[in-house]
C-alpha cells in the first residue's frame, strides 16, 4: 500500500513542478527563490522567471548562485534583508526601493520575501516578487511637485497682489507729485528716478503674479507661428551675433487661445534661458506642431487630458541641467546665476502663463547635453480675429473733467491716492471701501453718479448691475489687481470703458 502511494507521488510530482515553474514564468512580477547560505549571512538564487530577468537585464545564467542583495540600492534595505535571512522562523519581509539594473540604470520596485517552509526540515528556501513602480513613482513624484509649485504660486500671489497695492500707490503719488513740481528741474529728477524704481518693482509684482496665476490676462485666438515670426527678430538679438536661432513650424498649426503680449514674456524668457547655457556658435531651435492626447495615452501621461493640442518646443545644445535643478526649476527666485545677476523670476513667469493659459509644460535636460522645454496649449476651435493696424505709440493726452466718480476701492491708502489723482484733475469723487457702503453713498451723492471704478469680483458686479438699472447711462470701469479691463459685457457697447 505504502509503495504504491510513494509510486503516484512519483508519478505526478513531475507534471507538478513543470506545472510551478511554468505558474512562476506567466507572473507579471519578477519572482526568484532563493535559498540561505549555511551561515545565513547570505543565500544564493535558485531560480528567477523571465519578468525578473527583464527588469534587472541579467539572464538566469548570470543570476545563477548569486546574491539578489547586492542589487539594492538602499543601505537600510541590504541590512534589513541581513537581519532577516539570519531569524530562524521570521515572517515576511517587504518594502519599497531602487534597484540596480546590469546596464547601471535604476528602477523603483516593491517587493516582498515570503519563506517557503517544507513539511519537514529547515525553512532554507523563500520566494521572492518584486514589482516594477518606476512610472507610478514618477508619477507621484510628479504630482507632489505640481502641488508644491501651487502652494508657492498661491503664496506668491497673495504677497505680490498685497506688494502691488503699495506699489501702486507709490507709482500714483510719483505721477500726481510730477505735475506739482513740473518747474522744478532738481525735484522732478528725484521724483523721476522713483518712479522708474517703482515701474521695475511693479514688473517684478506681474511676474509673481502671473506664476501665481494672479495676473489679468487678455486672452485670445492667436497662431503661435505669427507669434514666433514676429518676435523672431527680437529673439536673435538676444540670442547674440554668435548664436543661431533656428525656426521650424508647423505649417498646418492650429490655433490656441492665450494672452499674446504675455505668451511674447514666455518666449523671450525661454529665448534668455537659452542664452545663459549656450556657448559660442551654439544654436536654439523653436518648433511647433499639433499633438493629440488619446484617452489611452491620458492614462500614462500624468495629468495631461485627453484632446487636440499644440506644441511648442525650445531646445538648445547648451550646458544643460541636472535633475536637482529641474526640481526647483519653475520656484519663484531660484536661480543658478552668481548673486545679483538674475530675479529668478522668468521661469516662474512661464509656468504661471502656461497654467492660466490651460496649457502643460516639461523640461528635459542632462548636463552636457542641453535643455529642451516643451509647452502645450489646448487648441482653440475658432479662427483667428483680422488683424488691425497697429495704433502709433503716441502720447495720450492728460484729461480733465468734472463728472461725478464713485471709486469702490478697500485699501484706503490706494483709495486715497487714486481719489487724489481724479480730484487734481477736477472731477468730484466719492469713494467708499465697500460696495455696499458705494451703493449707499450714490444714492446719498448731490449729483447722480457718472463713472463707477469697482473690482467686479464678488459684490462689485451686483452694485454695478444695480447703479445701472437706475442710471442706464452710468460708465463702468473694472479694476482688477488695479489693471484696467472691459468685461461688463451686459452693458450696452456705447457704455463700456
Amino acid at each position: 500500500m505504502k509503495k504504491n502511494i510513494r509510486r503516484r507521488a512519483a508519478s505526478v510530482r513531475g507534471p507538478a513542478a513543470a506545472l510551478l515553474a511554468a505558474a512562476l514564468r506567466a507572473q507579471g512580477e519578477g519572482v526568484f527563490i532563493g535559498r540561505r547560505a549555511a551561515n545565513r549571512s547570505g543565500y544564493v538564487m535558485v531560480f528567477a522567471n523571465e519578468q525578473f530577468c527583464a527588469m534587472t537585464g541579467y539572464n538566469r545564467e548570470e543570476l545563477a548562485g548569486q546574491s539578489q542583495i547586492v542589487l539594492h540600492m538602499e543601505r537600510s534595505d541590504r541590512e534589513r534583508l541581513t537581519r532577516w535571512l539570519k531569524k530562524s522562523q521570521p515572517g515576511p519581509l517587504a518594502g519599497e526601493g531602487y534597484v540596480l539594473r546590469k546596464d547601471g540604470t535604476m528602477i523603483y520596485t516593491a517587493w516582498s520575501f515570503s519563506h517557503v517552509i517544507p513539511a519537514r526540515g529547515q525553512n532554507i528556501h523563500f520566494v521572492a516578487t518584486y514589482r516594477d513602480m518606476t512610472v507610478k513613482r514618477s508619477l507621484q513624484e510628479a504630482l507632489v511637485h505640481a502641488q508644491r509649485l501651487d502652494a508657492l504660486g498661491r503664496l506668491a500671489g497673495g504677497v505680490a497682489h498685497d506688494f502691488n497695492n503699495l506699489i501702486s500707490v507709490i507709482n500714483g503719488y510719483c505721477e500726481l507729485l510730477a505735475t506739482q513740481v513740473a518747474d522744478r528741474a532738481e525735484a522732478l529728477h528725484a521724483v523721476g528716478e522713483i518712479h522708474r524704481a517703482g515701474r521695475k518693482a511693479a514688473k517684478l509684482t506681474r511676474q509673481l503674479l502671473a506664476f501665481g496665476r494672479r495676473q489679468p490676462m487678455d486672452a485670445r485666438v492667436i497662431n503661435l507661428n505669427q507669434v514666433v515670426r514676429d518676435n523672431a527678430e527680437i529673439l536673435e538679438r538676444l540670442l547674440g551675433s554668435n548664436r543661431h536661432l533656428v525656426l521650424e513650424l508647423a505649417g498646418d498649426l492650429g490655433n490656441v487661445r492665450t494672452d499674446p503680449a504675455q505668451f511674447q514674456q514666455v518666449l523671450l524668457n525661454l529665448t534668455i534661458n537659452a542664452r545663459d547655457a549656450l556657448r559660442d556658435q551654439g544654436r536654439m531651435v523653436i518648433r511647433t506642431a499639433n499633438r493629440e492626447i488619446m484617452p489611452e495615452m491620458h492614462r500614462r501621461l500624468t495629468d495631461i487630458p485627453p484632446g487636440r493640442y499644440v506644441t511648442l518646443t525650445v531646445s538648445d545644445n547648451g550646458s544643460g541641467m541636472d535633475a536637482e535643478t529641474q526640481k526647483h526649476l519653475f520656484e519663484p527666485f531660484f536661480t543658478t546665476k552668481p548673486e545679483g545677476q538674475g530675479t529668478g523670476l522668468g521661469l516662474a513667469l512661464v509656468y504661471g502663463v502656461v497654467q492660466q493659459s490651460g496649457g502643460h509644460i516639461t523640461v528635459n535636460s542632462k548636463p552636457e547635453d542641453g535643455s529642451t522645454f516643451e509647452i502645450m496649449l489646448p487648441e482653440a476651435r475658432a479662427p483667428l480675429p483680422a488683424r488691425t493696424a497697429k495704433a502709433g505709440a503716441s502720447r495720450v493726452p492728460r484729461t480733465r473733467g468734472h463728472e461725478t466718480v464713485l471709486l469702490v476701492e478697500e485699501d484706503e491708502v490706494l483709495r486715497d491716492m487714486v481719489a487724489g489723482v481724479l480730484t487734481s484733475d477736477g472731477y468730484r469723487v466719492v469713494d467708499a471701501p465697500l460696495p455696499r457702503e458705494g451703493r449707499e453713498k450714490a444714492r446719498a451723492a448731490d449729483k447722480p453718479v457718472q463713472l463707477l471704478i469697482v473690482n467686479l469680483a464678488g459684490e462689485g458686479e451686483s452694485l454695478a448691475r444695480a447703479l445701472h438699472a437706475a442710471r442706464p447711462g452710468l460708465r463702468v470701469l473694472n479694476i482688477c489687481n488695479h489693471n484696467a479691463q472691459q468685461t461688463l459685457v451686459w452693458l450696452p457697447p456705447e457704455h463700456q470703458r
